[in-house]
């Protein structure tokens, strides 16, 4: 029998057994070498067959458990997943089978469960294929879709969950002429000058990648560098810098630029952009509370829930239930405290979260406003080219979601808001 494709889908099952059984982010698999020992292409196909199975996990269920009396071992469970996934997008029938049922004969403990996997995969590539068009569009799980209905209505979540179950674009930042940028690579800009391609392929093989006249960074993510405007000669400190896209952004701007982050690993990555892109700033590896000094601005990208990014990273929702979000908000306000102790009179900064929860946005800045009498909000500085007047929020901030711009493939959801100092 043929090994062909069975090492990254027994890959594909670890990664959802680690994701959905342990609690573990894929970017923190993959990171701790979890793909490693695959070959390139096998390390691609197990994390695509992975993340389109998280993707598309509602409609696989509904399929499966039309040939299920009782859901099986989560390992049993997760096999059945994804070869179901491959099943109803088209995958050979005679492969993605004999593969699966392969897997878990070899399987220590459910070697036994052999037959039933083979028996309920059969029975899903014969219907499954014509089913699975006429289900529903995947909705989020209930403890996050909840509190996203409250906030932003139904018709508003269900635009999310549209555009989440379509893998993303890829979106570039130019360091130059974001035209130029378009017109090597096949791309479209963006009202925003941001650049989006829509089919990439090998993203390092684009034209500019090595000379660096771009770097990969989601359209809503590129916004907030861009809102705080750094000029030549500003010193301007990045918080949370890793890995690093709006580092090269400000760097760009010929500002002096300070980036920090507590993780020597993540800013490594940092240190690499930078030299492939030719731009320059001071790479500082510390904990933010204890930075000391004055800044003319500060960029502060806090530690979030990262709800805004589902439509990049489908498995945030099922290793996750919610319950380290207040911790992640009380570190917010006080990060955002003690940036404003690095502000310099007169000076301004952008707060912003990768974040579709108010609380990790619009109430952090209401609240902050509170706490601190010599601070104001700053709406001018959202007079620019394709931000739209209906993103703005009350309190002044600017709240992207993953809905916006849904006919040209969305964005990663974001909040963020420019805040003055007095002077």
């Amino acid at each position: 029998m043929s090994d062909i494709g069975t090492p990254a889908r027994r890959s594909a099952i670890y990664l959802l057994d680690q994701i959905m059984g342990e609690g573990k982010l894929m970017a923190e698999l993959i990171g701790g070498g979890a793909l490693d020992r695959l070959d390139p292409a096998d390390r691609a196909r197990a994390q695509r067959l992975a993340t389109e199975t998280l993707r598309g996990l509602e409609r696989v269920d509904r399929i499966l458990q039309k040939h299920l009396q009782k859901y099986p071992p989560l390992t049993v469970r997760n096999a059945l997943r994804v070869g179901a996934l491959e099943l109803c997008n088209g995958e050979a029938a005679h492969g993605v089978v004999n593969a699966m049922v392969t897997i878990i004969s070899r399987h220590k403990r459910y070697g036994h469960l052999k037959g039933l996997t083979n028996a309920v995969l059969r029975k899903v590539a014969d219907k499954g294929p014509e089913q699975w068009p006429t289900l529903r569009t995947p909705r989020l799980p209930k403890w996050l879709r909840g509190p996203l209905v409250d906030a932003w209505g139904p018709e508003a979540v269900l635009g999310m969950e549209a555009v989440q179950f379509v893998p993303a674009p890829i979106d570039l930042t130019p360091k130059g002429d974001a035209e130029t940028v378009a017109a090597a690579t096949g791309g479209k800009v963006l009202p925003t000058g941001s650049v989006r391609l829509s089919e990439a392929g090998q993203v390092s093989a684009l034209p500019g990648y090595d000379t660096g006249d771009w770097w990969v960074q989601d359209a809503a993510a590129a916004i907030p560098a861009r809102v705080l405007d750094a000029q030549a000669g500003e010193t301007v400190l990045d918080l949370c810098a890793a890995p690093g896209g709006k580092t090269m952004q400000l760097a760009a701007t010929s500002a002096k630029v300070t980036a920090v982050d507590i993780s020597e690993g993540r800013m490594e990555r940092v240190r690499q952009n930078l030299l492939r892109t030719k731009l320059k700033a001071d790479v500082t590896v510390a904990d933010a509370f204890d930075l000391t000094g004055q800044f003319d601005a500060i960029l502060l990208d806090a530690p979030c829930s990262a709800t805004g990014t589902i439509r990049r990273h489908p498995d945030l929702p099922f290793a996750k239930d919610g319950s380290e979000f207040a911790g992640l908000i009380d570190l917010q306000a006080r990060m955002l405290d003690h940036a404003l102790t690095l502000l310099t009179p007169g000076g301004r900064i952008v707060f912003c979260t990768c974040s579709l929860l108010p609380d990790e946005g619009e109430v952090q800045i209401e609240e902050a406003l509170q706490r601190h009498s010599d601070l104001s909000v700053d709406t001018g500085v959202l007079d620019r080219p394709g931000l739209d007047p209906s993103w703005r929020t009350s309190e002044g901030g600017l709240r992207l979601r993953p809905d916006h711009w849904a006919e040209q493939g969305g964005m990663d959801g974001f909040y963020l808001a420019c805040l003055r100092k007095s002077t």
